[in-house]
Parts: structure tokens; sequence; C-alpha cells
């Protein structure tokens, strides 16, 4: 019964906490979505890396070119043009081709970089977007607005799977995903994400971004840990948040989760080892209340109860909150938001799988290249 007793009453207080620490996420969030937008436009480059197809590429691009923004230049950029699919580009987007050689370095770094190098005039502020989420009009605004503020070196959104039609593996690949976005609110953020970041153009060369990036793979990362080396904090933007409408299956969905965990080991470790903890309590709560009851004790059933709950109330806010702030995916929310409290338990194994799968991988495979990694530098394999 020891086992039982540590596991169930660990579990209870961390899902106490974290439900605790969703009431004040939510605060913040409903805050910012309701604030009056800023009057400060400054100039913005938005850099776009595109590598090969994705599903509603031309959409996504499309998304990108028709912000609700006054002075802003969009920028796509690949290796070569192979890697842009004909017709995808929207009219008056620039595009640049790297060229990278660097086996050292990421190819998305490499082209990132080449871009930043290719402005052909004088921006405030980079804002950095991927190809496979899409964005509502005032994305832009809500990224850049975080900046306003001195103390503030990066401001980030985040993506949200909204998978349509959907599949049982999209399904849970958005529930899992879910778990990362609840991380992002009020106060210093743990890293900006790739897929929706800015920064000014001073903090970018003052902090170095590009000698962070040198030798990673992870623009996250990498820009993140350049900010705070430089004592500022990252700022989360809800209305910055972004939709990937993609499909996956078991097959994909496994590589994809593990190349993430992988990244996040490498690259910051404290924050993947927090991850693994939690959700070896988690897991070994559940296993120990099923083993209870199955032995004839009662209080086990409560336990249970109140563990499977409280995470499924934290899946159920997270995709409220998400609704709020993807105003556009209303109807997905209306049919399918209910997978986000009911399905957590099960994820909550998914994840755990997915973490031990990344608990000794040194490589990974990133749209078609491999790389071996390790804190110091990535090798192109």
């Amino acid at each position: 019964m020891f086992l039982f007793w540590f596991f169930v009453v660990s579990a209870t207080l961390l899902a106490a906490a974290s439900f605790r620490g969703e009431r004040k996420r939510a605060e913040y969030v409903c805050s910012r979505l309701a604030a009056e937008p800023v009057e400060s436009t400054p100039r913005v480059a938005l850099i776009v890396p595109v590598k090969g197809h994705d599903d509603g590429l031309k959409e996504n691009l499309a998304s990108l070119a028709a912000l609700d923004y006054p002075d802003y230049s969009l920028i796509v950029v690949a290796r070569s043009a192979s890697d842009i699919p004909p017709g995808v580009v929207p009219p008056g987007a620039r595009v640049v081709l790297a060229g990278g050689s660097d086996g050292h370095t990421g190819e998305k770094i490499q082209n990132l970089l080449a871009a930043v190098r290719s402005t052909r005039k004088p921006f405030d502020v980079l804002a950095f977007a991927d190809s496979d989420g899409r964005a509502g009009p005032g994305w832009l605004k809500a990224l850049v607005a975080p900046l306003e503020d001195p103390a503030v070196g990066a401001s980030t959104g985040y993506r949200w799977y909204a998978p349509d039609p959907p599949s049982f593996w999209a399904l849970v690949r958005s529930v899992w995903n879910a778990a990362i976005a609840g991380g992002f609110g009020p106060g210093d953020n743990r890293f900006a994400w790739g897929g929706a970041m800015a920064i000014r153009k001073t903090t970018f060369d003052d902090a170095r971004v590009p000698d962070f990036w040198k030798g990673s793979v992870s623009d996250d990362y990498g820009l993140t840990n350049a900010v705070k080396s430089a004592g500022l904090t990252v700022a989360f933007a809800p209305g910055a948040m972004v939709a990937s409408t993609d499909r996956t299956t078991a097959a994909e969905f496994f590589p994809w989760a593990r190349r993430q965990l992988t990244i996040t080991r490498i690259y910051n470790p404290r924050l993947w080892w927090t991850a693994l903890a939690a959700h070896v309590i988690y897991c070994g709560a559940m296993a120990a209340a099923i083993i209870a009851i199955e032995n004839g004790h009662s209080a086990a059933e409560w336990a249970l109860v109140i563990q499977l709950g409280l995470g499924m109330l934290k899946g159920a806010n997270r995709a409220t909150l998400a609704k709020a702030e993807l105003p556009a995916f209303n109807a997905w929310f209306e049919r399918y938001g209910w997978v986000h409290s009911i399905w957590v338990p099960l994820v909550t194994w998914i994840w755990l799988v997915t973490l031990v799968s990344s608990a000794f991988a040194n490589t990974i495979e990133w749209r078609g290249n491999r790389y071996l990694l390790t804190r110091e530098r990535a090798a192109k394999l």
C-alpha cells in the first residue's frame, strides 16, 4: 500500500497544482484577448521557411499574406527552388533561396539566417512562422504587441492541431500537443515556439541569436537561450495561436513525437526530466489505483476518480481557451473539442511512451534530413 499512497498522493497534488495554474492561465488569456489593440505597429519582416508539401500549404501562406497589419513584408525562404511547390507563394511575397551547406547546423536555421541577411530595408521586428500553421487576421498584431515591454526579449504563440476531417491518430496528436500548449501563460515562458515568434531586430543582434543558432537544429531553443542569456523574458501572445489542419497516422505520429521530445531532451533537459517525472507519477498512480481496486480497496476508486477528473477538467479548459484564441475554428471545437477531456487519460500513457522512446535517442529525421544531436552541435548524417 505504500506505493499506492505515494503515487496517488503525489499525482493528486501535481494535478491540483496544475489545475490551479490553469485558472491563472485562463485569466491571462482572457485579459490579453480582451485588451485594446496597441497602436504601435513597427515594421516587420515575417519569415516563413518552406520544405516541400504540407497539407493546406497554399492556404497557410495565403493567411500570412492577408494579415491585418499595415507595415510588414512576407519572406518565403527555402534551400532551393525545388523545395517550394508550384503555385503556393502568394502575390507580393518575396522568395529567398538559401542554398546552405553547413553540415553542423539544421537546414531550417540556415534558411532563417539567409532570410534575415536578405532583408533589404530596415525592419524593427523579425517574426517567424511555420508553413503548416494557419493564422488569423490579427495574428501579427498580437504577436508583436508584447515587445512593447522592454523586459520582453521575444514573444510567442503556439499551434493547435485541428485536423479536418479528423482521424483517430490525428485527434490523439491534437490532445498530445495540447499538453504543451497548456504550458504557455503569464510571466516568463519556458521557450518561444518557432512557428509563431517575434523579436526586435536590435535584440536579435544584441543577444547574438545567430551564434546560438549555429551548430543547432532547434530555432526554438536557440533563440530562447539567447534571449534568456541576455536577461530578457519570453511572453506568450494568446492571439498569436495558429491552427494546423493536417492529419497523421500512427506510423507518422510516433516518430514525430519522439523527434519533438528528443530535441527537448538535448536542448532543454530540465524541461524533459520534469515532463518524464510528472508522467511517471500520473501513470503510476493510475496503475496503482486500478490494482488496488481489483484487490478490494474502495478508497482507490475515489482516488482514481479525483485524479482522472482533474486531468479531464484541465484538458477541457485547454480546449475552451484554444476555442477563444482561434475563433475561425469554432465549428471544429464544437464537434471535436470533447476529445480534449475524455481522451486525456489515454494520451497521458501515450505521453509516457513517447518520453521513454526519446530517452536514449540522439538522432532525428527532419524534413528528409537526418541529424546526430549533441548539446554542443548537430551533425548532418
